[in-house]
């Protein structure tokens, strides 16, 4: 069947939720707060500088989803597309969802005046994310992502 890219609305705003839930609840044992994921998704749809989110459907059901935010890097007078929130159903994973996600943020990255390159980060331990990057030609530029996390937002869950 056939999937289709289209940039996020606000009818996806509960779909988005419960995808960026599940996915922090996947790859991070946390357990995060809808009320306040739904917000952060709300935020970022109705302003594009925080972000832009693309879905993937597959018969009029999203089935994948990729966000990216910006990082403006003085060393290539360029802005980065970071790409976060990515995630692909259960049902819809092995199939080339995330890869047309990918190639469809690629594109539009390269066509973008000001745009030097695409950034995302994974877990160390996600050999299978990681080998699937590769595959799209990301490289490790050799950086650890650190962070001071005071938002409260996010409380883990054992591993």
């Amino acid at each position: 069947m056939k999937i289709e890219i289209r940039a996020s609305t606000k009818r996806d705003i509960e779909v988005i939720t419960a995808n960026n839930a599940a996915l922090a609840m996947e790859t991070e044992h946390r357990r995060l707060s809808p009320d306040l994921v739904r917000a952060g998704v709300a935020a970022a749809l109705a302003d594009p500088a925080k972000g832009r989110y693309f879905v993937a459907e597959r018969a009029g059901q999203v089935v994948g989803q990729i966000m990216h935010t910006y990082e403006w890097s003085e060393w290539r007078n360029g802005c980065f597309w970071w790409i976060q929130s990515v995630y692909v159903t259960q049902g819809a994973r092995g199939q080339g969802v995330f890869r047309r996600l990918f190639d469809h943020l690629r594109t539009l990255a390269r066509t973008e005046p000001g745009v030097c390159g695409l950034r995302l980060y994974v877990k160390r331990d996600n050999s299978r994310a990681q080998q699937t990057y590769r595959e799209c030609g990301l490289v490790d530029p050799g950086y650890f992502v650190m962070e001071d996390d005071f938002s409260g937002a996010v409380a883990h869950v054992g591993s």
